[in-house]
């Protein structure tokens, strides 16, 4: 796994998948199938014009699957496809990571401000 190259399509794939909302929506829909303003309710930095790319982008790939719920209005449910769930586990530990590792971040973040004032 080490040194693995990734050809432009691979990276335009990680690109669309690992994004800031796409990490966060496929986590959201990990634990259950939510509409549209759930999913905003969940994220509420995400603009709905954000939302709904990201959202069409998953689909797109093939991991979200858009659901048509046969309720009075007609409504939109968003699941985790099958293949969407075999991200699952990568996902949780990067998140798992990102939690774990925030503090140190922060440390060295301020580290490096320190020693390169004008770098940021």
């Amino acid at each position: 796994m080490a040194g693995m190259d990734l050809d432009d399509e691979g990276r335009r794939l990680l690109d669309q998948l690992f994004d800031k909302w796409s990490l966060l929506v496929l986590n959201a829909l990990c634990d259950r199938p939510q509409r549209f303003n759930e999913l905003r309710q969940h994220l509420p930095a995400v603009t709905p014009k954000s939302l709904t790319a990201c959202l069409r982008r998953l689909e797109r790939n093939g991991v979200v699957d858009r659901v048509v719920l046969s309720t009075e209005p007609v409504a939109v449910e968003y699941r985790i496809s099958p293949l969407g769930r075999t991200l699952q586990a990568p996902l949780q530990t990067l998140l798992a990571w990102v939690v774990d590792n925030l503090a140190t971040v922060d440390t060295a973040r301020s580290d490096y401000d320190e020693r390169h004032p004008h770098d940021h």
